[in-house]
């Protein structure tokens, strides 16, 4: 379910806070936000996988980068947080169909 699989990266990012850097801290909390957007959109439809996750929220990132809202360096830190965050909560090999 896609609700699992959001669990699972938000748990990674809460698992993170005690020891996050700041820069960490800014680029968990802004995922937060365009990940739990991008469930709620993906909820109504009928593609509940990992991938239609990772489609969207890489959708919105990029929608959010081209309207100027990270700085260039903010833009790679947020990239690479969010694949690195995936390919973790995908690794668990649990079922979420």
């Amino acid at each position: 379910m896609i609700a699992e699989f959001e669990s699972r990266i938000l748990a990674l990012i809460d698992d993170m806070v005690e020891h996050a850097s700041d820069d960490e801290l800014f680029a968990s909390g802004y995922l937060r936000g365009h990940l739990t957007l991008a469930v709620a959109e993906l909820e109504g439809g009928d593609d509940h996988s990992a991938q239609a996750v990772h489609a969207s929220v890489t959708n919105s990132l990029e929608k959010a980068i081209n309207a100027g809202e990270l700085s260039p360096r903010d833009q790679a830190l947020v990239r690479d947080m969010w694949q690195s965050l995936f390919e973790q909560a995908s690794a668990k090999n649990l079922p979420l169909e």
